[in-house]
């Protein structure tokens, strides 16, 4: 499919940005790491477990050496164990499986200043508080264990040697986002890649290629120039996609805004079935990313999602980020690969990233692979929703994430809750989250998970939950034949929604230990589960504003919530593939019914 004359409106914003955010906190992403100049922080750290946190009163964080044989000081770094980043902390050793608590790590590392190069120390994500130092000087705090962040250095690094330091709290906090109750693993650690990027003294902080909701007709590219307060001149910008045959200069102006171009242009449109990319370059001075990026436009029409402006059927699966085999968080993109290459050989050209953003490779795995990505932030099951500051947390995880993933195709839906009790506290935060996400990206879905359904009688259940109306896509999670009911009872019960738009069943099923037999009514086996699975699907496929589904789960993923010994061993045992890879019988179910779809 192409899109014909298609216009190029660029859009670019200056910002003294270094002024504008308070020294504590970090500075604005980063945009596109992995084409900026970098030098990895990966490997093995130094660390300090550190329960009772007295790291901050005995200063950890200078990394100090006695002065001499009668200087006190009562840690070493060097001397104590080391722990892989990224990583979680919980996998790699066997005494930390369940720890949670502050612990410190440590690197050195060897650099070289550059004349007119600014550089910033870069965290893929931190689980959950965390605290920086480098070389003695705290640079800031971060709040968040799932979305990426940094801090400028340029003034604090040194030639030669240099010593990191972070206090890495993966503690659950009433005021946290998520809270203190949830059901998967609370993986502490840098669980997420370190870099030091080095861009020069004016760069491009941020930008968005895209089409505009309304039109495959037109895309547009935003861009964010950071640029040091001394500095006067703006640089010139320029755009370029070479397959499209697109070059445009765009000259500063006079005062500081906006500008606007268009270009004439054709391009095939990106879809599951053929994912293409184009390479897009944008250059700002001595500043140059080049990313990889697909057009497609992704909307609504009543109970309908069209994607390039065709209806289309989300075959989908929910997915923790579990590490395939080892029991971890995912933290390769070979764990990612895996992931989506299970889903796509499931069926799926759907996948809903659950409960919190996954890792950048993920998402762009997921633009060259062909899957279309539900985004989730943590706001999970009861947090504060009264507290102003919870609402600014949770706003800064959806601002980070939409930041970092705002030029990928495969994302098509920001999900901004899960599971989320109804109070009018809890409807004015979502709403608020609601339009915030829409402030940010026009061109996406807004969607959330809801399991407040209602059973009317015997044959039908509804869902009205007021969460719909900040909504374009409603999500249902339901567990009929689970939680509540037999699975036999789905065969009867028809549903009815509220408002009329398209509803993802976001989450049904039930779990089964891979290799376990038995009859179909004995819980837990594969059986029971498959048979499940048969039933949910002929009650789903009668619901007339069904646009998709991504049941629950891909993969078995370890819990503290899930104590059934012998059987689920701190695992929820719903995957339709076990920790180990191997598919249950469910798998097969599913797959069939996607087949079957696929054709229609």
């Amino acid at each position: 499919m192409k899109c014909a004359a298609a216009c190029l409106l660029v859009l670019f914003s200056f910002s003294f940005a270094q002024t504008l955010f308070a020294q504590n906190g970090p500075a604005p992403l980063i945009a596109d790491p992995p084409s900026r100049a970098s030098i990895s922080l990966d490997g093995m750290w130094n660390t300090i477990i550190d329960p009772y946190e007295s790291g901050i009163s005995s200063h950890f964080y200078e990394n100090r050496k006695p002065a001499s044989k009668t200087d006190l000081v009562e840690y070493n770094f060097e001397r104590s164990p080391k722990l892989k980043v990224p990583g979680d902390w919980n996998s790699q050793r066997e005494d930390l499986l369940w720890y949670e608590g502050p612990m410190w790590y440590q690197r050195s590392f060897s650099y070289q200043k550059k004349a007119n190069k600014r550089v910033f120390l870069y965290f893929g994500a931190v689980n959950y508080l965390s605290r920086v130092w480098l070389n003695g000087a705290k640079l800031g705090e971060h709040v968040g264990g799932y979305t990426p962040f940094n801090f400028e250095v340029t003034d604090q690094i040194k030639d030669g040697d240099n010593s990191v330091v972070v206090e890495v709290d993966n503690t659950r906090r009433l005021e946290g986002v998520p809270s203190i109750h949830t059901d998967w693993w609370n993986y502490g650690g840098i669980t997420r890649s370190v870099k030091l990027i080095e861009v020069p003294e004016t760069f491009i902080q941020n930008y968005s290629v895209h089409l505009t909701k309304e039109s495959a007709d037109e895309i547009v590219v935003e861009v964010t120039l950071n640029i040091r307060e001394h500095l006067i001149n703006k640089p010139l910008v320029t755009v370029e996609i070479p397959e499209l045959h697109l070059k445009q200069s765009l000259g500063e102006r006079d005062r500081v805004g906006t500008m606007s171009q268009r270009l004439q242009a054709t391009a095939d449109l990106w879809s599951p079935e053929k994912p293409k990319l184009y390479g897009v370059m944008i250059s700002a001075g001595d500043d140059r990313v080049t990313d990889h990026i697909g057009f497609r436009t992704i909307e609504t029409r009543g109970t309908q999602i069209l994607l390039n402006g065709k209806p289309i059927f989300l075959r989908g699966v929910s997915a923790h980020e579990e590490a395939p085999y080892r029991g971890s968080r995912a933290v390769s993109i070979d764990d990612d690969r895996t992931l989506i290459t299970w889903a796509k050989e499931l069926g799926c050209n759907f996948m809903r990233l659950t409960h919190y953003p996954h890792n950048e490779d993920m998402i762009r795995l997921a633009d060259q692979m062909g899957m279309l990505i539900w985004d989730e932030t943590p706001v999970y099951w009861e947090i504060q929703f009264q507290n102003p500051t919870v609402l600014d947390n949770a706003k800064a995880q959806l601002r980070d994430v939409i930041a970092r993933d705002q030029t990928r195709a495969a994302v098509i839906i920001w999900s901004i809750a899960n599971e989320t009790p109804i109070t009018p506290e809890r409807n004015a935060f979502l709403k608020i989250m609601a339009d915030y996400a829409r402030s940010l990206d026009s061109t996406r879905l807004i969607g959330a998970a809801s399991d407040k359904a209602t059973r009317i009688d015997a044959q039908h259940m509804a869902l009205d939950d007021p969460l719909g109306e900040y909504l374009d896509v409603i999500g249902l999670n339901e567990y009929i034949g689970w939680y509540f009911g037999k699975k036999e009872d789905a065969d009867q019960i028809q549903w009815s929604f509220k408002y009329q738009k398209p509803v993802i069943i976001t989450e049904f099923g039930g779990g089964a230990q891979y290799g376990l037999h038995g009859d179909s009514d004995t819980r837990f086996t594969e059986e029971y589960q498959a048979d499940l699975y048969r039933h949910q699907l002929t009650m789903l496929n009668k619901i007339p504003a069904l646009a998709g589904m991504s049941p629950w789960v891909l993969m078995d993923f370890r819990s503290p919530r899930r104590t059934l010994a012998g059987i689920q061993d701190y695992y929820n045992r719903k995957g339709l593939f076990s920790d180990r890879g191997q598919r249950k019988q469910a798998f097969y179910v599913l797959q069939k019914f996607y087949e079957e779809k696929a054709k229609q």
